[in-house]
């Protein structure tokens, strides 16, 4: 009965994700149902004896207060500072500074189907500094698109390489990987270099090679006929007047990887024995970004007010991302205390999957969730809270559960129609989301299935 319950009320919090409804909110709402069922029908307890309040219902908003006080203070800010410190790049206009730069040795290729192919390669990297899948692709949008549109090959292919860089969210610095890399008990950087890296490195040949066969199929099939220097009017009116600003320098490009160089390099991949957070060194990247902006405008007013630009970066991801978390928790808190993760647990041991089996579930909810919903986030954070305690019940690396849950999310998320990426490159080119999609799945397919396979052969 209590799995029958919580298959209905993740069905019902799937549903209203999938019309729209505020992620947060639904998620909240589904995890204090599951917390009051659990407590009417005596499956379990809301808060350890030491923390409750007394009263059942007051324990379900004490958790709530509890996980947000936990969350804020810790994994909370160092997500807050990434996406203040982007924001900031974004506003003086580094980060396209940095795109221009990457795609300059593309030029010369050319075949423009490897230009395309690579064109996502240099995207992945770039990815490393530039954590906005959105973001950098309305940056590419605007810098490499129009190169692949005059090299011949059609709207629809330019813009489904675009739209799949960053397809794998592999930054240290990003908010994925520092959840996932709480939950598995490891360092951010450690997490990066040592499990996401050559997971990576397997799929980037893949879904590399995928494109390049993919849209020159569907070109040919479609009868585009590839003819070179035409010329295309990309749509900016979904960029930000930050970001179609005047260019910045070329040396501004350097800015958004300082913190990515301070945190590689104060690590144990080489000076161990200073020790680099990412907060100070996200807080360092925009000391250094103000000094510059100061010196080349020699405004120091607005040099000054240009500061509240990271701050509103810091509100936004708390109020975006950060309760997304602690919703996602509480969901998740909702489903332990009912007995389902339990039951699914002793399920696995006597149906003989263990630890793999419930895995490839995980992997697969994720997967399906992010395309009917159109996000990563959303079914990641809501799911990856229960990895630490069925790894430690089937003896599974948490890590291993968690690495192939945070990369399917990213990747499955470029083939919903409905998803950010999707929608923003669409409009900018001008075509549907439909049939960008339909451009966009052979490739990310490719990419969840070697990720996953890779995940299993490289660390089990």
């Amino acid at each position: 009965m209590n799995i029958a319950i919580s298959l209905l009320v993740i069905a019902w919090v799937g549903t209203l994700v999938f019309k729209r409804y505020k992620a947060q909110a639904v998620l909240f709402l589904g995890g204090i149902t599951l917390l009051v069922i659990a407590h009417i029908a005596g499956y379990g307890t809301i808060l350890p004896p030491k923390q409750a309040t007394g009263n059942f219902f007051f324990d379900i908003f004490e958790l709530i207060r509890d996980l947000f006080s936990n969350r804020a203070a810790k994994l909370g800010l160092n997500i807050m500072a990434v996406a203040g410190f982007a924001r900031y790049m974004d506003h003086i206009g580094a980060s396209r500074a940095l795109v221009h730069l990457a795609i300059r040795p593309l030029r010369g290729l050319k075949s423009p189907y490897i230009v395309l192919s690579a064109c996502w390669v240099v995207g992945m990297i770039i990815g490393l500094a530039i954590n906005s899948a959105s973001g950098l692709a309305m940056l590419l949008m605007v810098t490499m698109y129009p190169v692949l549109i005059a090299l011949g090959v059609s709207k629809l292919s330019a813009t489904a390489a675009i739209a799949t860089t960053l397809c794998l969210d592999w930054s240290p610095s990003d908010t994925g990987t520092i959840f996932a890399a709480e939950l598995a008990g490891l360092d951010p950087v450690t997490y990066w270099h040592s499990f996401q890296v050559p997971v990576a490195l397997c799929v980037f040949p893949v879904v590399a090679i995928l494109h390049y066969f993919t849209q020159k199929y569907f070109d040919k099939r479609d009868g585009h006929i590839v003819r070179p220097g035409e010329e295309v009017i990309v749509n900016e009116d979904k960029m930000t007047s930050s970001e179609l600003k005047h260019e910045a320098p070329p040396y501004y490009a350097l800015l958004p990887l300082i913190p990515l160089a301070l945190i590689l390099s104060f690590s144990n991949l080489w000076i161990s024995w200073i020790k680099m957070n990412i907060i100070v060194a996200m807080f360092i990247g925009t000391v250094v970004g103000m000094i510059f902006q100061y010196l080349r405008t020699r405004d120091g007013r607005q040099t000054l007010e240009d500061l509240q630009v990271y701050f509103d970066g810091m509100g936004r991801q708390m109020a975006n991302v950060v309760t997304l978390i602690v919703a996602g928790e509480t969901f998740a808190k909702g489903l332990m205390s009912t007995g389902t993760i339990s039951a699914l647990i002793e399920w696995a041991k006597t149906s003989g999957f263990g630890g793999i089996g419930i895995t490839l579930v995980m992997v697969s909810i994720i997967g399906v969730s992010s395309v009917v919903m159109g996000s990563g986030n959303a079914p990641f954070f809501a799911f990856a809270h229960l990895v630490p305690t069925i790894s430690v019940s089937t003896g599974v690396p948490t890590v291993l559960m968690i690495l192939p849950m945070h990369f399917i999310a990213s990747a499955a998320r470029a083939i919903s129609p409905i998803t950010a990426v999707i929608v923003v490159s669409a409009g900018m080119a001008g075509i549907s989301p439909f049939d960008l999609v339909k451009r966009t799945a052979i490739p990310m397919l490719g990419a969840c299935i070697t990720l996953t396979v890779a995940n299993f052969i490289l660390f089990l």
